[in-house]
């Protein structure tokens, strides 16, 4: 019985959510900004998995990063393996 109107409940949400996006989007100013915000958004994600492939070398240098590179100094290579992996990865499908 509760699924039933948690079902309904989200449902419901959804449809609220679409018409008050539909409603906001149809500016051309407001889709502009949340296009630029989505760029910048993915610049930052971008810039941070770069930052993990070579954390000594980044411009970037919160207290993060100096963690992660003091971590790869001792040893560490998660990060590094992880950005190597997906640097591969991505390449191989853009060369095709």
């Amino acid at each position: 019985m509760k699924k039933k109107y948690l079902y309904s409940a989200a449902g419901a949400a959804g449809v609220i959510g679409a018409t008050v996006a539909g409603y906001f989007l149809k500016d051309k100013e407001n889709r502009d900004r949340v296009k630029q915000k989505v760029k910048n958004y993915q610049n930052s994600i971008r810039t941070t998995f770069e930052d993990a492939g070579v954390p000594d070398q980044s411009e970037n240098q919160d207290l993060a990063q100096l963690e992660n590179a003091k971590m790869v100094s001792e040893g560490s290579q998660f990060g590094v393996q992880y950005y190597t992996q997906n640097k591969e990865a991505n390449t191989s499908e853009y060369q095709q």
